[in-house]
C-alpha cells in the first residue's frame, strides 16, 4: 500500500526520519504553513501518483481541557472557521449569508487502522491566525465547539476527500489555545508523541 505523509515543516516528522528511510512505500510531502500551501501542493502530488492512504502528521492547539500537551488526537472533522464576512463588530459565519460554501469537512471513511482506532476522535478548526487572544477565543468556541485548531488540517481533507483517497488528520498537542506564552508550551514533546503515534499507524499499512 503507498501511503503519503502530508507535513506543514519537517521538524515535525524528525524523529520520523529513520523510520520513514526504511519504507519505499511511503513519500513524504512538506508543503509549508498555511491552507493555500497545503491545498496546493497536496492536490499536485495526488494528482502525479496513485496513493492509497494520505497521513497528515503535524502539531495543534487545544481547546478542549482534557487534551493536554502531548496527546495524539485524530481530527474526523474539521472546519474552515474563518470564512464569513464583517457586519460591524459582528463577524458574519458563512453558513449564515447566501451564499455556496463547503467549509466542514467529515471523514465519514475513516481507514481501518488498529493504531488510528486507539487515538481520540476530535473536532478541529483550521485558521490563518491561530487565536491568543480571550474575546475571540470565546466567540469561536461558541460558534463552532472545536477541541483543537491547526493552519493546514481542513485543507488537507478537503483535497483528499475530492481526490477520493482514504486519508486521517493526526496531530499532537503542542499547546492550549490562550493568550500567547511560549513558555507553556511542549513542542519537543509533542514531537515526539507525534512520531511515537505515527510509527504505529505505519506500522499497519
Amino acid at each position: 500500500m503507498r501511503t503519503l505523509i502530508v507535513v506543514a515543516t519537517a521538524p515535525e516528522i524528525a524523529p520520523l526520519d529513520a523510520t520513514l528511510g526504511e519504507r519505499r512505500d511511503v513519500d513524504v510531502l512538506v508543503t509549508g504553513v498555511g491552507m493555500v500551501a497545503t491545498a496546493a501542493h497536496c492536490s499536485r502530488a495526488l494528482a502525479q501518483k496513485r496513493y492509497d492512504f494520505a497521513l497528515n502528521l503535524g502539531l495543534c492547539g487545544s481547546f478542549d481541557p482534557t487534551l493536554t500537551p502531548g496527546v495524539v488526537v485524530h481530527v474526523v472533522s474539521d472546519r474552515l472557521s474563518e470564512l464569513g464576512a464583517q457586519d460591524g463588530t459582528e463577524f458574519l459565519a458563512i453558513e449564515s449569508i447566501p451564499l455556496p460554501s463547503d467549509h466542514v469537512v467529515q471523514n465519514a471513511n475513516v481507514p481501518a487502522n488498529a493504531a488510528l482506532a486507539w487515538l481520540p476522535r476530535v473536532n478541529g478548526i483550521t485558521v490563518n491566525t491561530v487565536h491568543g487572544e480571550e474575546r475571540s477565543i470565546a466567540e469561536v468556541l461558541a460558534r463552532c465547539r472545536p477541541q483543537v485548531e491547526s493552519m493546514e488540517g481542513a485543507a488537507f481533507m478537503y483535497v483528499c476527500r475530492l481526490a477520493g483517497v482514504p486519508y486521517a488528520q493526526v496531530r499532537a498537542v503542542s499547546n492550549t489555545v490562550e493568550r500567547r506564552n511560549r513558555s507553556n508550551w511542549k513542542i519537543p514533546e509533542a514531537v515526539d508523541a507525534l512520531a511515537a503515534a505515527a510509527r504505529a499507524i505505519l506500522q499497519r499499512t
